[in-house]
């Protein structure tokens, strides 16, 4: 019999420009730069639904909200994530639980990890122990370490709610 689990694995960049709001993990970080996107650019939620679409072989974040929607022009992510949440459980599954990093070069994350872990476990409706986030630097190289933009990935497990 096949296990009613299933892994699913997101990533995603954005470019950094001066001026625009940083949100990171559902929280407004403050710095000198923001992510560029159509929606609030928060890549972290941004790579936990496309690993969790992934993972109910849903297709990814960019199917469900089109980044041609003007609907979805600068909406706050935790409201595509909440989305996400409502079909991954619309179709039986749960979250096990999210591991993600964060590749920026500036600003530190460090500081504002317990404070993303709360709410983006409030917004999954799961405990905070189940959320991981880390955060490296990419020392300098490539676009990361030049500040020019942020990166991030995810891995998720879900499970068959029997």
């Amino acid at each position: 019999m096949k296990p009613n689990i299933r892994v699913g694995y997101g990533y995603d960049v954005h470019q950094l420009a001066e001026g625009e709001e940083f949100w990171l993990g559902g929280i407004l970080v403050p710095h000198t730069h923001g992510a560029v996107g159509h929606s609030d650019a928060d890549v972290l939620i941004h790579v936990i639904c496309d690993a969790l679409l992934g993972a109910a072989n849903m297709r990814d974040i960019g199917y469900h909200f089109a980044d041609t929607d003007p609907k979805f022009k600068g909406i706050d992510s935790k409201i595509l994530l909440t989305e996400v949440m409502n079909l991954i459980r619309e179709a039986g599954y749960e979250v096990g639980n999210i591991d993600s990093t964060i590749c920026l070069q500036r600003p530190k994350v460090n500081p504002h990890i317990s404070e993303m872990k709360r709410v983006l476990a409030e917004v999954m409706e799961m405990e905070v122990e189940d959320v991981s986030i880390k955060a490296t630097t990419t020392e300098k190289l490539g676009f990361v370490g030049k500040e020019e933009g942020v990166s991030a990935n995810a891995t998720v497990l879900i499970y068959r709610n029997a």
